[in-house]
């Protein structure tokens, strides 16, 4: 059976559709802008209320579970592993209910996938999660012995379109290098080669700032602020990873309300959108390198992929590495649906966690 269910737990939202192989049957997006989520004192908590959510809209869409073939959510923090789809284990759990590697709303998605399956008897899956590690060895030496590089990015979408665009281009995603840059509230860039992320540049330890991250910081000014007393560690992890970038400089996170002041004459916007435009491009010239120089495709994907004056002011610096093809939004839940399909019919084996 190929009927799919796809859970994409967020921090403010739930996103969740059902898929007859690639049609869609239904599909939610449940925002969560109100204080239905404040009463929660860990993202563990949260399940069974986004779980009856879930439930509920199946049920008023007359949609029978029994007549789902598998379930599928969005990988959390777990330990550093390879891409591809892993069938959902006790070790998977008991790792998300930790939550070793942090909280995340993504931490819900293999729980939930696992709950709604094991009556039915049904396969649950996770796909290419947030915690994908697939770098080179000598991508993870950082210059300190006591910092090791690791991956930690938008993997989902950037290795769903990498594949898609390798086969635009007549090739595997095997086979195809590429540079794919995730634009969106957070900025994560890639370089595949081999059917892997094999250097990556995260915007949060590194990398262009975004619309609330700082990405990357001069080393030894960062060092003077920490010691500086003025800010705890608590809020300056803040400041730097959800009160930075555009917000920091203008105010907000909103790249359409940074373009129309940049429209109406704001020459501070401007400068600040266009070191944004100027340090993405800067990432994908680094990492074209990682390949020689040799890349199929660059590709610009995320919700600010819409606009165009970025892919614009990105084109122009990068036109002269490969082509740019733009592929813009995020489709997670079409994602995971395509990797759990990958399994069922049979083109892959689901992975195991261990």
């Amino acid at each position: 059976m190929k009927r799919v269910l796809a859970v994409n737990p967020g921090a403010t939202s739930t996103k969740f559709a059902v898929f007859d192989s690639e049609e869609v049957l239904l599909k939610r997006n449940v925002e969560h802008q109100g204080t239905e989520l404040q009463g929660f004192t860990r993202v563990f908590d949260q399940y069974k209320y986004r779980l009856d959510l879930i439930l509920e809209a199946l049920a008023e869409a007359g949609i029978e579970l029994s007549t789902l073939g598998a379930v599928v959510g969005r990988g959390g923090l777990l330990k550093p592993i390879a891409g591809g789809t892993y069938a959902v284990n006790e070790l998977m759990l008991s790792n998300l209910r930790t939550a070793e590697r942090g909280e995340h709303a993504s931490n819900l998605g293999a729980v939930i996938a696992d709950r709604l399956a094991k009556p039915l008897g049904i396969p649950a899956f996770i796909v290419d999660p947030v915690a994908v590690d697939e770098l080179d060895s000598v991508a993870r030496i950082s210059g300190s012995p006591d910092i090791v590089r690791g991956s930690m990015c938008h993997a989902l979408n950037m290795k769903a379109v990498a594949r898609k665009v390798a086969i635009e281009i007549g090739k595997s995603y095997i086979e195809a290098k590429l540079v794919v840059a995730h634009l969106g509230t957070g900025i994560s860039l890639s370089v595949h080669r081999d059917g892997r992320m094999v250097d990556i540049s995260d915007g949060k330890e590194e990398g262009p700032f975004a619309p609330d991250r700082c990405g990357g910081l001069p080393a030894s000014q960062l060092l003077k602020l920490c010691f500086s007393g003025k800010y705890t560690y608590e809020e300056l992890k803040k400041r730097l990873f959800g009160s930075g970038g555009f917000y920091a400089y203008l105010g907000t996170k909103d790249i359409r309300t940074v373009e129309k002041m940049v429209t109406e004459g704001d020459k501070k916007a401007e400068l600040i959108l266009k070191a944004m435009i100027y340090q993405i491009a800067k990432d994908i010239g680094a990492l074209a390198t990682v390949v020689n120089g040799d890349v199929d495709r660059i590709i610009l994907t995320g919700g600010i992929a819409y606009s165009e004056r970025v892919v614009k002011g990105i084109t122009e610096k990068t036109k002269f590495i490969a082509p740019v093809v733009v592929v813009p939004g995020e489709e997670e839940l079409e994602s995971l649906a395509a990797g759990a399909l990958r399994v069922l019919r049979g083109e892959e084996d689901a992975k195991i966690y261990q």
